[in-house]
């Protein structure tokens, strides 16, 4: 695309003292009078580009410009290339690398040894999340309409909404919409979304409030747990909920307390312990669990 090329064209001058339209036009794989044709352009933009014959010629920006070369620092660029690299993770594909290669011209060394941060967005739902980010994307670029048929907690039922931010929290990617069916602005787990199509229907923007991304208002909380731990399950609550949500007992077990969000949620991860687990509060979800671990044990006995 040409903006990228001229992108990548103005990164390589502000890098470079001069370089030579052959070569640019060898980098970009385009033709030497598409090369002019650019910096004819970035002249038009207000980029006062010189050029000089002779051996040691070329093309550069002039000297006394305003616009210090040091648009970014070190720091600031290899941020920029994590993130891009870590957009190469959710497509599978090699288009922000080339991207990046375009942004550290002349300063390969962002592209190896000083690159301190990785980023991997990728998932177990790859093969089957990147065509959907990619479809919700065009969709939002086109002001385009997405049906799809819905997995939910109360049900599963056919959707179709304007999508206007895909957006990637808690380790899982949604996208946000006004939801026809709704008559309000939703957000949608793309893990749950199948049979997306793009629809012909074209929408009008609407003034999109950003989604309320807080905690407290996706997660309320609600449900103060109690339970105590083997010593072997440290590990597993420091990482889910720090080192502040126990106390470490006499005997090494540890007495655990938060504040969970939803009641299916809390017994399935209780059982994920197996026997490493007791709930001691609250009593009527301790019940409810005794409840389940019976069926269960039914389940398996064999006569």
């Amino acid at each position: 695309m040409k903006l990228d090329r001229l992108i990548g064209i103005l990164s390589i001058l502000l890098q470079r003292e001069h370089v030579t339209a052959p070569s640019l036009a060898e980098r970009f794989e385009v033709s030497r009078r598409t090369i002019n044709r650019d910096i004819e352009a970035l002249c038009q933009a207000g980029i006062p580009i010189v050029t000089r014959q002779g051996a040691n010629g070329g093309i550069s920006i002039m000297e006394n410009y305003k616009i210090d070369r040091t648009l970014l620092t070190n720091r600031e660029m290899q941020d920029i290339l994590a993130g891009l690299r870590s957009l190469d993770s959710i497509h599978g594909t090699k288009r922000y690398q080339q991207l990046m290669e375009k942004l550290s011209a002349g300063s390969s060394n962002f592209l190896t040894g000083n690159q301190s941060i990785l980023i991997d967005l990728s998932s177990w739902y790859k093969d089957s999340l990147a065509p959907k980010i990619e479809l919700i994307r065009t969709a939002i670029d086109g002001c385009q309409k997405l049906d799809f048929y819905y997995y939910s907690p109360h049900g599963e039922a056919s959707r179709s909404i304007e999508p206007y931010y895909l957006i990637f929290r808690w380790s899982s990617w949604y996208v946000w919409g006004w939801c026809s069916l709704r008559a309000d602005f939703r957000l949608f787990k793309l893990n749950r979304m199948e049979q997306l199509t793009l629809s012909d229907t074209v929408f009008p923007k609407r003034n999109v409030p950003l989604p309320d991304l807080a905690d407290e208002r996706i997660f309320p909380g609600g449900i103060q747990v109690k339970a105590r731990f083997e010593p072997g399950c440290k590990w597993r609550l420091v990482e889910e909920f720090g080192t502040g949500c126990f106390e470490e007992q006499e005997d090494g077990r540890l007495l655990f307390h938060a504040d969970y969000t939803d009641k299916e949620n809390l017994i399935t991860w209780l059982l994920s312990f197996r026997d490493q687990a007791e709930l001691l509060e609250p009593e009527e979800i301790r019940q409810e669990l005794q409840e389940a671990l019976k069926k269960t044990l039914d389940r398996y006995s064999y006569c």
